[in-house]
């Protein structure tokens, strides 16, 4: 049965969270993140406001992520947060679900375990600002932060460059044994650094971090390297400092959210730069913006997360599950 039969029936197709790893690669979460983007760029998709709250249980941060692209008829939302005792309860402290609903109908299409799915896609998005604005001769690869996601995100960036090495640095140094292990696993040398010495050597610097205060310093980074800062987003937070902002060539996946709750927020708020200087990578990918200019430009990519990647990711799971008979159906 298709989705769209599935919906003509009056069932709900449910994938799962235990079904996701089976289904959803990393090239086909970057396919679906690439041209969500270039969809967005386009006018063709559009994310609706975000919600996302302190709900005062449980020092969790709960939200509501949705949108709709008109190319792919992708409509929906996710709904989860951020439960941050949950890893001490052995479950990720990411929780999330993406419910898809059919454009014609507004009726329920699909409800997907979005756990793994959230990881992916963040990580395919920053595989795409490298694909784009990265410099193809980009050979060490730094990161900043060892949580659960710096797995992915290593994982994502060297599938896309030739990288020789991988330097690291962490607020909490016991937990750089996931960079230096997932760096064994691709076959790459890893050593940790300091931020200054990260800055020094890398040529691609990624940063996964649930920063309120900016670690990696504008006098850091070198010219040429791009930056992908890939952490939680919410009002306040911050992973760089505002200064390097000022001295890069910005690029977002939405700059609503870039100003307000991600990288951009504290740049705007100081008059550092402007909205009109952020640039969506969409525009890159579609060919309308050049993207870098030269190999001594510093090139940042502020990956908010739209709810747009994650149903282009989930609608993409449900055909996959739906072909490889592993979905459930029931009736709604």
């Amino acid at each position: 049965m298709s989705l769209d039969q599935a919906v003509n029936a009056n069932m709900v197709t449910i994938v799962p969270e235990g079904e996701i790893a089976g289904l959803m690669t990393p090239a086909a979460a970057f396919d679906a993140v690439e041209a969500c983007f270039a969809a967005m760029a386009s006018r063709k998709a559009y994310n609706f406001p975000v919600i996302r709250e302190a709900i005062g249980h449980a020092d969790a941060l709960y939200g509501f992520k949705s949108g709709f692209d008109r190319e792919n008829l992708a409509l929906g939302l996710k709904s989860g947060g951020y439960w941050p005792g949950n890893e001490a309860k052995g479950l990720t402290n990411h929780q999330s679900t993406v419910i898809l609903f059919d454009a014609d109908t507004g009726r329920v299409k699909a409800l997907v375990g979005g756990n793994l799915l959230t990881a992916l896609r963040t990580a395919a998005a920053q595989a795409v600002s490298l694909k784009h604005l990265a410099r193809p001769d980009s050979k060490v690869l730094g990161m900043i932060g060892a949580g659960h996601q710096s797995a992915f995100q290593m994982r994502a960036a060297v599938a896309q460059m030739n990288f020789e090495k991988v330097v690291g640095w962490n607020l909490h140094p016991e937990m750089l044994s996931r960079l230096e292990a997932t760096a064994a696993e691709l076959g790459l040398p890893f050593e940790p650094v300091s931020l200054a010495d990260l800055g020094a050597q890398s040529d691609v610097i990624v940063s996964i971090t649930s920063s309120f205060a900016p670690s990696l310093l504008a006098d850091h980074v070198k010219p040429g390297t791009h930056l992908a800062c890939m952490g939680t987003d919410t009002k306040g937070k911050q992973e760089v400092e505002a200064e390097l902002l000022a001295k890069a060539t910005v690029f977002t996946d939405e700059i609503a959210q870039s100003i307000s709750i991600g990288e951009a927020q504290h740049a705007i708020a100081r008059g550092l730069i402007a909205e009109g200087d952020i640039v969506e990578i969409g525009a890159v990918i579609n060919g309308t913006h050049p993207g870098r200019k030269s190999d001594k430009e510093i090139t940042l990519f502020d990956g908010t997360g739209v709810g747009l990647q994650d149903l282009a990711v989930a609608a993409k799971v449900v055909d996959l599950a739906l072909a490889q008979g592993v979905a459930q159906t029931v009736a709604f």
